[in-house]
């Protein structure tokens, strides 16, 4: 059977989106390896599925798959794609739209310029809900050791884990060697994507992130509030960052603890197209 599908990009962190609101779909892996793949298949990092709503408050559910067959809880860069899509499909008309991915209840808001803003929740912080097991309690900086070297980080769980490094040059951190590395750490449980911030001024900064079975995207959403919550309990940023990734700008916004981080960002729409597919 055909399936279709949209290609889209939030700051070039790029998607598959499917719509099953109208019929259950929960894709092979297989089929995961199909769409993501950038030579064989239509390529992206990750595939999004959205689904009818679960409950009565909520406008849409959403599931986000990984390449290699996980699923995540959080995808910033995707939820501000969902909006866009379910506009651009005819599926909603409102400027406000409420969704559920397995972790987090998230607000879409469509804003005048095209971007979307999305209310993505208040930070968790306790080494608990990282989870992270090196330390018994909270922290703004963590340390561990790895095969004798030790690095400092701050930890947040934004719907999903994330380990934030400064860096003096995000252009020569290394991304592709540490970033797997301390992933994979015994010390977080569930692994965690690990971000690679560079603080240029208080309202300033840039980022690379190694996600979770996706390997180093051209954005990361959520880990672009991590990284600003975790410089803000560094007492080295302000209210408001504008977060340059490798694939354009966001501009992160908390007011502090307690407080949601909402996040602004572009989404585009590249192309659609169907693909073969065998249940």
């Amino acid at each position: 059977m055909k399936l279709s599908f949209t290609k889209m990009h939030g700051a070039g962190n790029d998607f598959v989106v499917i719509d099953a609101t109208r019929a259950p779909f929960r894709p092979t892996p297989a089929l995961l390896q199909r769409l993501t793949d950038r030579r064989f298949g239509v390529g992206c990092d990750q595939v999004l599925v959205i689904e009818a709503p679960s409950a009565p408050d909520i406008d849409f559910d959403y599931r986000i798959f990984n390449a290699d067959g996980s699923e995540v809880g959080q995808c910033g860069n995707g939820s501000r794609a969902l909006a866009r899509f379910v506009r651009e499909q005819g599926l909603s008309d409102k400027d406000v739209i409420k969704v559920r991915t397995r972790t987090s209840d998230l607000e879409l808001v469509h804003l005048p310029d095209g971007r979307v803003r999305v209310n993505m929740g208040v930070p968790r912080l306790l080494p608990a809900q990282i989870p992270y097991t090196g330390a018994a309690g909270r922290a703004p900086l963590y340390r561990l050791v790895l095969d004798g070297e030790g690095f400092e980080f701050g930890a947040v769980n934004m719907g999903n884990p994330h380990a934030v490094l400064e860096v003096a040059d995000v252009d020569a951190a290394p991304v592709g060697e540490l970033g797997p590395r301390l992933q994979r750490a015994p010390a977080f449980p569930e692994q965690v994507n690990v971000g690679f911030l560079q603080i240029q001024a208080a309202d300033r900064v840039r980022l690379r992130v190694y996600e979770r079975g996706a390997g180093e995207t051209l954005a990361c959403g959520s880990g672009a509030c991590a990284a600003v919550v975790a410089g803000r309990l560094w007492q080295r940023l302000g209210e408001k960052v504008d977060v340059e990734v490798r694939g354009g700008m966001l501009t992160i916004e908390w007011a502090g603890e307690g407080q949601p981080v909402y996040m602004t960002g572009p989404a585009e729409t590249v192309f659609t197209g169907e693909i073969e597919w065998v249940k």
